[in-house]
């Protein structure tokens, strides 16, 4: 079997091309509570329409199909972000979207993917992908995948690309990572135009099976129950073939975090720097906090903030910060 074709820079800077004017160019948000041997930027994408990252490469995904295959439809599985993603990148282009989401996923994102007009599947555990493809032999829709396309990592990647014009001289880039493509994207650019700099994927240590398969050379499986069990839900997916090649290409490691460090991560998100995370979105933060990284800046991704309210104010109410944050 041949290696995957990786997705290059020039596959990245034609979907910003793709994508100006259609997505918020995130700024680089100082933290100058950070460690100064470590100066810290928060690349804030819950700041995005749909409150994650997720948009860049749906809309990229969805405007590279034909248009008179796009007048069909688009079909997606996902536990959240990349739904109301392509639930809104369906409306912008006028056509319909059918989402086929797990039944434990938060309620506030299926909420947000039906208001953009999409239609919802909801299902069991560990069977997205086997009714998304009834979906599509039904209506004759395009599928678009959550990671698994070259068109979403290149979406993905102009991330990497913005970091590399706001910030040349970045050492340190920390991304979070479940299915892979936006760190995939992201490193992608990174490697080709900041090629000194470390960049770590973050996963949880109940859904660590990218680090597991990295030192191994190869993909290893997880058990859905086991994914399950990490609070941070949208980093419960697992690396495809495509994506994998992309993270052994370009990454320098794989660091992991506790649902412990997860959540201080959320509450000083909210507290020190204003922003709303999800705790998937928390965890390149909390891999900063915990991790013995190089000396040098460093820019996390906030890659998320669509987050159930009473669970962020629990998480900031059992909070430390909160005590240290009252105290100054």
């Amino acid at each position: 079997m041949s290696a995957p074709t990786l997705v290059t820079v020039d596959d990245v800077r034609a979907a910003a091309d793709r994508l100006r004017g259609s997505i918020m160019r995130t700024p680089l948000i100082p933290a100058p509570w950070a460690d100064p041997q470590r100066p810290l930027w928060i690349k804030p994408e819950s700041l995005q329409v749909i409150g994650a990252f997720k948009v860049r490469g749906a809309l990229n995904a969805i405007g590279r199909i034909d248009p008179d295959v796009r007048t069909r439809g688009v079909v997606a599985y996902s536990s959240g972000n990349h739904a109301q993603a392509v639930a809104y990148a369906a409306a912008r282009f006028g056509i319909d979207a059918h989402i086929v989401m797990p039944e434990e996923t938060p309620a506030v994102k299926v909420a947000r993917t039906r208001e953009h007009g999409a239609r919802v599947v909801l299902c069991g555990a560990g069977r997205r992908e086997a009714v998304a493809a009834q979906l599509v032999e039904e209506t004759g829709a395009t599928l678009v995948p959550p990671f698994d396309h070259p068109d979403v990592i290149a979406g993905q990647g102009t991330i990497g690309l913005e970091i590399a014009e706001d910030l040349p001289d970045v050492g340190t880039v920390l991304i979070p990572v479940s299915g892979g493509g936006l760190a995939s994207g992201i490193g992608t650019a990174i490697r080709a135009l900041c090629p000194d700099a470390r960049i770590y994927g973050v996963e949880p240590e109940l859904a660590a099976d990218t680090a597991a398969g990295l030192r191994r050379g190869s993909r290893v499986s997880m058990s859905i129950e086991d994914r399950n069990r990490t609070i941070a839900d949208g980093l419960r997916s697992q690396p495809s073939e495509l994506t994998f090649a992309h993270l052994q290409h370009v990454l320098t490691d794989v660091l992991t975090v506790s649902e412990g460090q997860i959540r201080s991560a959320v509450a000083e998100l909210a507290i020190r720097a204003r922003l709303v995370s999800e705790p998937s979105g928390a965890v390149a933060l909390a891999a900063y906090r915990h991790h013995r990284l190089p000396p040098g800046k460093t820019v996390i991704i906030l890659s998320g903030g669509n987050i159930e309210a009473d669970l962020l104010a629990q998480i900031v109410a059992q909070s430390p910060e909160v005590g240290v944050h009252q105290g100054n």
